[in-house]
């Protein structure tokens, strides 16, 4: 990999960033904190895209698309949604240049000030509540059921690719009901959605769990999340669904008439996912060598290797690689022959490696004599002669245990890298190896922050499958009904 690629021990943070830029997946851009994403790192993105909007519209969800420009008035309706996002926000002030006087380039022309400054949209709940008031009267217009694929702007000073940009893009779910009971049956639904994609597509295991009052989206009722650990032990939120309440309603005036006849609010939710997640696919399960994808996300599932001399032995491997091809194709298994002539196997080899795909398959003449190739597999590097006759079916099977291997061995790695605590210096020695740490907290605010500062570890959830159990919080000493949570996170 090279001398200036530090191992993930050497500098976990140095690791991740390099790899994201060298496996092509993004780079930072001329705009300071927005990235651009590159073809391979897009094409890791669309099957994202792909997989989560069927699931979506198999759960009875449809499309749409809201404008990116919100009034700023729209912001000052919900008193707790301006307060979580206003240090986030970019405003449109103006809305044309023009060439300065004196000859010294392009200026803001003071004569377009708008009369109601704009808010790059950080998220969507004010644009779509004051939407959908025209949308809902009765009963029977319930429950409305949609989804924006779009790009929003937080802005951030310290930035990450994918983990944190000014700039990134996700999906957010907007969801109208017409009792409490609806609402929060869909907000459990979506986490269950989210929590199925994370394990089955990106073979990360998750754990379910409801957020802190502290740490709830602003304007919500309730916010569930779904958390993975990392490879440094560090938590990232991969997912989280809301249960708004009344909230957006009332500030929106959105009001039905219900099966009584009575006038009442809309019961609403929202949740997302954003492209972080592909910065959760690259820490979770990559190493040393460069990205390791499961074969359910990677561009490329299979590459076929050419080793030749001439011509005359190059045809003759064309030939059955095109079959092969064809016969995985048939499978639905993305497949790349690489025959070009300008660099050496043992390069191919490594540039895939790098890349993370799944399976290489390398044919020379000898190959084709005994009707074999050869076959390597990223995960575990191992290698296997197999048969060209039933390749298909061997290759079809052998994607499915990478897939499987990836998902247990970051299982693996959470199952023992979580821990208990049950006094406040155990806490804190635990937080300091790595991971996540189960102990007990008196329900309070106060308490939460004081940790958080002391520690940098913050709550990530208290699990929704946490047993009850008495306990006494480990930093106040008070009653504690449950254990939540703890860790250090992205």
């Amino acid at each position: 990999m090279g001398k200036d690629f530090p191992t993930r021990e050497e500098n976990y943070s140095q690791w991740y960033n390099d790899l994201v830029v060298k496996a092509d997946l993004a780079e930072n851009s001329a705009v300071r904190g927005c990235m651009v994403i590159k073809p391979y790192g897009y094409a890791i993105w669309e099957k994202m895209q792909a997989k989560l909007d069927k699931m979506f519209k198999d759960t009875g969800h449809s499309n749409a698309y809201f404008p990116l420009f919100i009034p700023k008035s729209f912001f000052t309706k919900e008193a707790s949604h301006v307060e979580g996002f206003a240090k986030e926000c970019a405003v449109v002030t103006h809305y044309r240049l023009k060439n300065a006087e004196d000859g010294s380039g392009i200026i803001v022309d003071p004569d377009a000030k708008l009369e109601e400054e704009l808010i790059i949209r950080p998220t969507s709940e004010t644009i779509i509540w004051n939407t959908y008031r025209g949308w809902i009267q009765s009963y029977r217009d319930l429950p409305i059921l949609v989804n924006q694929w779009a790009n929003v702007v937080r802005w951030e000073m310290r930035t990450r690719l994918f983990l944190r940009t000014a700039e990134f893009l996700w999906q957010e779910g907007h969801t109208a009901h017409a009792t409490a009971e609806e609402a929060k049956e869909e907000t459990l639904k979506m986490l269950d959605v989210y929590a199925e994609f994370a394990e089955e597509t990106l073979a990360i295991p998750v754990v379910k769990g409801v957020k802190t009052a502290n740490e709830r989206f602003a304007g919500a009722l309730d916010t569930y999340s779904i958390e993975a650990m990392m490879q440094d032990g560090k938590a990232l939120q991969a997912g989280t669904s809301h249960f708004l309440g009344q909230n957006f309603a009332k500030a929106f005036d959105v009001k039905f008439t219900n099966k009584e006849g009575k006038q009442d609010f809309v019961w609403a939710t929202s949740w997302g996912v954003s492209t972080r997640l592909m910065g959760a696919l690259v820490m979770a399960h990559s190493d040393d060598e460069g990205l390791v994808l499961p074969p359910k996300l990677a561009p490329i599932q299979v590459v076929i290797v050419p080793i030749y001399k001439g011509d005359d032995q190059l045809n003759a491997i064309n030939a059955v690689v095109h079959k092969i091809q064809s016969e995985l194709q048939a499978k639905n298994i993305s497949v790349k022959y690489d025959n070009r002539d300008t660099h050496k196997p043992g390069w191919k080899f490594a540039e895939y490696e790098f890349k993370g795909v799944p399976v290489r398959i390398a044919i020379g003449p000898r190959d084709l004599e005994n009707g074999t190739v050869e076959v390597a597999r990223r995960d575990t590097k191992e290698k296997s002669v197999m048969q060209i006759t039933d390749l298909a079916l061997k290759v079809e099977h052998l994607l499915e245990q990478i897939q499987s291997n990836l998902y247990n061995k970051a299982l693996t790695f959470r199952e023992t890298h979580t821990n208990k605590a049950d006094s406040y210096d155990e806490l804190k020695k635990l937080l300091d190896e790595g991971g996540f740490v189960m102990a007990h907290w008196d329900g309070t605010t106060e308490t939460e922050l004081k940790i958080k500062e002391e520690t940098k570890a913050t709550i990530r959830c208290i699990p929704m499958d946490s047993k009850a159990e008495e306990g006494k919080c480990v930093y106040s000493g008070k009653p504690s009904a449950c254990r939540v949570i703890f860790a250090r996170a992205y």
